[in-house]
């Protein structure tokens, strides 16, 4: 499968519907692709949901949502067990969890009593309901969306939560051209039709030729260092764990493959450092320097250093 070609009718599709975003679109594949879950941030009306929805109808996913809300609870997510008068027998109602790709929309507006129960799915693919542990469709992605803290009702998401995402993407107001672009798609109505690209079937394939991309020595010594480096900054009060070192492997071993190489570089780790590791980094209040700050700080050193 080329894996190059297949992105690049995915852009395409999801272009019909959406302007602006391909570097967006991109991180969300490369996350598809590596077999693991994303965060979108940012204000509420720049498309995250869109964005979601759309990738899961072109590769013919099954597409589950869930709305966060301050009374948001456990079986609104994986469902509940109920007695079926009809049958004399104990019946499974699946919740929106058991999709292909599960939108989790204002994920930081639900209790933290209620979002942890996404632990377990996110971490081992399968849920607890009762006395049963089912597992999740393959594959299964979560997407979430969440608000910047400065919007009313939200909250910080547990960091124990937040490092079981793979990359954390900040979604921007796009250009003002992209803007009108996306006017004139509505307008002319050509935003409502997207085709399937691939099955899902064909994503697993594309995940299984992702974990044969190859990662040269002086590659993961280069992102060891990097991760290191965010325990050490006197701003941080905790770096990035050993997760982020595999994440950002599974990541850029994506990102190669959608780029038709077979080999990780390290262009492709600094690519990725900010949607790796902006989650994961907790900084101090006083510090006045932000987590991009500090990433970027990072990598600038590595390369002045020549650690390249």
């Amino acid at each position: 499968m080329d894996a190059k070609a297949v992105y690049e009718r995915i852009l395409a599709e999801v272009g019909k519907r959406i302007a602006g975003n391909e570097e967006i679109i991109r991180l969300m594949f490369i996350a598809m692709v590596a077999n693991g879950h994303v965060l979108l941030e940012g204000v509420p009306g720049v498309a995250k949901t869109t964005m979601a929805k759309t990738l899961a109808e072109t590769v013919q996913a099954t597409f589950g949502r869930i709305q966060g809300t301050p009374d948001l609870e456990f079986k609104d997510i994986v469902g509940y067990s109920y007695f079926d008068e009809a049958a004399k027998a104990m019946q499974l109602k699946k919740g929106p969890i058991f999709s292909n790709i599960l939108l989790i929309d204002e994920l930081n507006r639900a209790p933290p009593k209620t979002t942890t129960a996404l632990l377990e799915a996110l971490e081992e693919h399968q849920v607890t309901i009762a006395d049963s542990t089912l597992p999740l469709a393959k594959p299964f992605i979560a997407m979430a969306t969440q608000n910047p803290l400065n919007i009313e009702g939200t909250s910080q998401l547990p960091k124990v939560l937040a490092d079981r995402f793979l990359m954390r993407i900040a979604v921007d107001y796009a250009p003002i051209e992209a803007e009108q672009q996306m006017l004139h798609l509505k307008e002319s109505e050509a935003s409502t039709s997207v085709e399937r690209v691939i099955s899902t079937t064909d994503v697993l394939e594309l995940q299984r030729l992702a974990k044969a991309v190859k990662v040269p020595d002086p590659v993961i010594d280069y992102i060891t260092t990097v991760v290191n480096a965010t325990r050490k900054d006197i701003h941080v009060v905790m770096g990035a764990s050993p997760r982020a070192e595999i994440s950002f492997m599974m990541c850029a071993k994506a990102k190669a493959l959608i780029e038709g190489r077979d080999t990780v570089n390290i262009d492709d780790i600094k690519y990725l450092a900010r949607p790796v590791l902006s989650h994961r980094i907790v900084v101090r209040s006083t510090g006045g320097v932000g987590v991009n700050g500090i990433i970027d700080g990072i990598v600038a050193t590595l390369q002045a250093s020549g650690r390249v």
